[in-house]
């Protein structure tokens, strides 16, 4: 079986789905820590400048968002869910979201692995009609319905995104050598590294160096630029401006 592999956070979705969820948390008023909720504005304003690395920008703010969802109900909690996949959830790239349809009709799995909550990826899965997914696992205190403010199974990473590619490839019997992925950061890099068609979406600078570090990597990934209304490709010989 010939899988395709999707980051969705920067590959997929314009943006991350937990930030959308979490500008969500703010504007119900469900996240009432002013002095919190500048750390966030903070974090948020160091990428909005370019004034520090996208990487260090999502896992700095994956970790005020564990701290931010402890004790919110499911209940609201699905609402907030249902508001960020109805009202942003069309914030798609054209290339990634084509190339989901390609893989459909050519009869390949189709595979979401991502850092955000798993309520939203489940959510985003069922909107594009793909096969399975894996997102980052937060825990409910079942007495209280509420979320306890830990995490049981992170996907942010690229050790955690590993674990859930075997777990597909025992699940469905993939074939890596044909199968493709679709990442845009370092979380996304042993998805890339191991299937024989890797592409690399808007990738960050963290990333690039790393695939220009890896000999086997550099030898066959794509890198596709969507900007504007133009889509490109670029080889990993690509040179970086630096300042």
């Amino acid at each position: 079986m010939i899988a395709a592999f999707f980051d969705i956070d920067g590959t997929i979705y314009r943006n991350a789905l937990l930030i959308e969820h979490f500008k969500k948390m703010i504007k119900y008023e469900l996240f009432e820590d002013v002095h919190y909720r500048l750390k966030v504005e903070e974090a948020y304003k160091l990428w909005d400048t370019r004034k520090g690395d996208y990487d260090d920008y999502l896992l700095d703010l994956a970790q005020l968002y564990v701290v931010a969802i402890k004790g919110l109900s499911l209940k609201y909690n699905d609402f907030i869910s249902d508001q960020v996949l109805l009202l942003k959830g069309n914030r798609v790239y054209t290339y990634t979201r084509e190339m989901i349809e390609w893989h459909k009709k050519q009869g390949h799995k189709v595979f979401f692995i991502s850092g955000s909550p798993s309520f939203l990826v489940s959510r985003m899965a069922k909107k594009m009609g793909v096969d399975d997914f894996c997102g980052s696992v937060y825990e409910i205190d079942e007495e209280t319905q509420t979320f306890s403010g830990r995490i049981t199974k992170p996907m942010w990473d690229s050790a955690h995104k590993q674990e859930a590619i075997d777990d597909f490839i025992k699940k469905y019997d993939i074939d890596l050598s044909k199968s493709y992925a679709y990442g845009d950061t370092n979380g996304d890099y042993s998805m890339l590294s191991s299937v024989g068609n890797p592409r690399a979406i808007n990738p960050s600078k963290e990333l690039i160096k790393k695939i220009k570090d890896d000999e086997n990597l550099r030898s066959k990934i794509q890198i596709i630029i969507e900007r504007k209304n133009v889509i490109y490709k670029l080889d990993s010989n690509v040179e970086l401006i630096e300042f």
